[in-house]
């Protein structure tokens, strides 16, 4: 049987209306699951229009009102309902009638427009399933990593590095790569921060403070990880086959190997929440919506993972 994914529109004024059209079109992804969209008809008829695309015939479930929304302008109209669209979706699962979500991309600036506390869809989840630390995953076929911080500025990662979340980390990926992967020992590669991981304490003592202690704990556990290991190196590793995953220490350490390998099939998933979701592994492209050019290789993606997580965690 068919895993039930609700596919969330994303920020209407975005290419989110285009990529799903397009997903709710393509053989193989209705192949292996059943969609219901969550958003406006209108808003998914317009962008398949836009993609040159007859109306989808798809389940939809409607949710808010009827608003002006101007493809490529963001606006509070639309980041509110692009968080409408998310609330619903996570009802959804919560009562049973989808597996799964997977989201379309939304603005995180619409999203504070519209009176959101939120940041983004990962802490907009967490806030609403009371979850106090999920940890993000980025995938691909090649690489998956995850991060300890996220969307932090750089100067403030040192300070905002601890062993507790380093292992927390750790062990959401560890039981999740188990659950929803099938990996019976999953491998942890951990990065240092500095360059080198510090060669040895002359570029920075995070590695020997903090990241170091961490992994101890970690093997302590009976988890196999290995670290503080040279950033420059680690994941020309892990994508020959050394690693099951990477913990990153910040946003972009993880994120710039993983879009070099995955730009456009990438998927965001957020770990340790008590469903599961996916999601594109880029923006709202504001610069594209209405265009009916943006590739919905990764909207395809985060469908295709969700469905196969679904089917994992039964």
């Amino acid at each position: 049987m068919k895993p039930r994914i609700a596919v969330t529109l994303g920020d209407p004024a975005g290419v989110g209306p285009e990529i799903v059209a397009r997903l709710c079109v393509h053989p193989p992804t209705l192949d292996m699951a059943e969609l219901v969209v969550v958003g406006r008809r209108e808003l998914l008829n317009a962008g398949a229009k836009s993609c040159g695309l007859p109306a989808p015939h798809v389940e939809v479930v409607e949710v808010g009102e009827a608003a002006e929304i101007t493809p490529g302008r963001p606006s509070p109209e639309s980041g509110k309902l692009a968080g409408a669209f998310v609330e619903k979706a996570l009802e959804l699962v919560q009562a049973g009638q989808a597996a799964a979500m997977a989201t379309a991309p939304i603005s995180k600036e619409a999203l504070k427009a519209a009176g959101y506390p939120d940041t983004g869809h990962t802490t907009l989840l967490a806030r609403r399933t009371g979850t106090e630390r999920p940890v993000m995953m980025l995938a691909g076929e090649r690489l998956k990593v995850v991060l300890v911080t996220i969307h932090k500025a750089l100067r403030e990662v040192p300070d905002l590095l601890t062993v507790e979340g380093i292992v927390h980390t750790a062990q959401v990926t560890h039981d999740s790569l188990k659950r929803y992967w099938g990996i019976a020992a999953p491998r942890l590669a951990v990065c240092g921060l500095n360059p080198h991981a510090g060669e040895g304490g002359l570029f920075g003592d995070e590695e020997g403070r903090i990241i170091a202690p961490a992994v101890k704990e970690l093997k302590a556990q009976g988890i196999a990880a290995q670290g503080p290991l040279p950033p420059d190196t680690v994941f020309w590793r892990a994508t020959r086959g050394h690693f099951d995953s990477v913990v990153c220490m910040y946003h972009d350490q993880g994120l710039i190997p993983l879009k070099l390998l995955h730009f456009e099939d990438g998927v965001n998933v957020s770990l340790g929440l008590p469903i599961i979701r996916t999601s594109v592994d880029h923006g709202t492209a504001y610069d594209l919506a209405g265009t009916g050019q943006a590739n919905p290789a990764s909207m395809i993606a985060a469908v295709k993972m969700a469905a196969e997580m679904a089917g994992a965690g039964e």
